[in-house]
């Protein structure tokens, strides 16, 4: 991959960064509370509140108060936790672990679930198989991930006693060693499989239909006049065209699984970045919330740069344009 073509990408980053920068600002000051009342807490006299609003720099010109807040921004100061009075920044990488644990999990569960069964229904097109998945993946997709993680508790947890009903581990057991990270585990089954369901039917899919459109074309059927096996001819030949758009659905889809979790998480009690973006909405905890619409942002902004590099490393035609 050429430094040049790297060098581009990156430039165009920069404006999808200030404009988020921007965006949050902005969701800061058009909020109808106001952020010094809340920092200074219930009960508070006009005093206190007016001694609020200089410590938070309220009171300042706004475009200075935007270059405080970049500034602040740049030394990773996302500002404090009117609940909690804890930097914003620290609360975020206590819950940081947990949910990149959750969505890593599911994103390899659908990554791999999704391509394998993609290419399955593939080889079979016509099969009982491949329209039993091509149902079930429809219907999945089109369920709301909050109903099916409470669905999944009422019956897999609660009822059927399979997996764990909520939270992370079992803190009565006291397990440390191999004994913690099985019991994290066996907690994380369930609601990586939830987040990763929509994601796997839809790579089925995406799958699927690119591997049978492919196989029309004239590279593929010539590799089969030439007697090579349906697999090999899947493997070999097709797979490698259809990884673009396989690609794209992988990489759009990381950044929002830490939006798609937030839902889950409250289900199960995880307690991560989605736990904690609910427990600051219901509080009315500003600078929680936009530090969690920054992080959001920038984190579809990457991988969106991510799938990007990858389609030039798959396809060299596409960074020589």
């Amino acid at each position: 991959m050429s430094g040049r073509y790297l060098l581009r990408r990156l430039l165009q980053v920069v404006p999808a960064v200030a404009g988020i920068l921007v965006l949050t600002f902005m969701l800061a000051h058009v909020a109808p509370n106001d952020p010094a009342r809340d920092f200074a807490g219930e009960g508070a006299d006009q005093a206190q509140i007016d001694a609020a609003r200089a410590y938070l720099g309220l009171d300042r010109p706004l475009a200075e108060q935007f270059f405080v807040y970049v500034g602040r921004l740049v030394r990773g100061d996302l500002g404090t936790s009117f609940v909690q009075r804890r930097p914003v920044l620290g609360l975020i990488g206590d819950r940081l672990g947990p949910t990149v644990l959750l969505t890593g999990s599911a994103l390899l569960v659908s990554t791999v679930g999704g391509v394998f069964l993609g290419v399955a229904c593939a080889r079979r097109a016509r099969g009982v198989f491949a329209g039993a998945v091509s149902t079930t993946t429809l219907l999945t997709y089109s369920l709301p991930g909050f109903w099916v993680a409470q669905v999944a508790v009422l019956t897999l947890a609660v009822k059927a006693g399979i997996f764990p009903a909520g939270s992370m581990t079992d803190p009565r057991a006291g397990f440390t060693g191999l004994d913690a990270t099985r019991d994290i585990a066996r907690h994380l089954i369930l609601p990586a499989l939830v987040v990763a369901l929509s994601e796997v039917a839809l790579l089925v899919r995406v799958t699927r239909a690119g591997l049978l459109r492919e196989a029309t074309q004239g590279y593929a059927l010539t590799a089969r006049s030439k007697g090579a096996s349906t697999d090999r001819v899947l493997a070999r030949h097709v797979l490698p065209n259809v990884l673009l758009p396989v690609v794209t659905i992988i990489g759009s889809r990381v950044g929002f699984l830490v939006s798609g979790a937030v839902l889950v998480e409250s289900v199960f009690g995880w307690p991560g970045l989605g736990r904690l973006l609910v427990e600051a909405a219901h509080s009315g905890d500003h600078p929680v919330i936009l530090g969690m619409v920054l992080l959001v942002s920038l984190s579809v902004i990457l991988s969106t740069l991510a799938t990007d590099l990858t389609y030039a490393w798959i396809d060299p035609r596409i960074r020589a344009g």
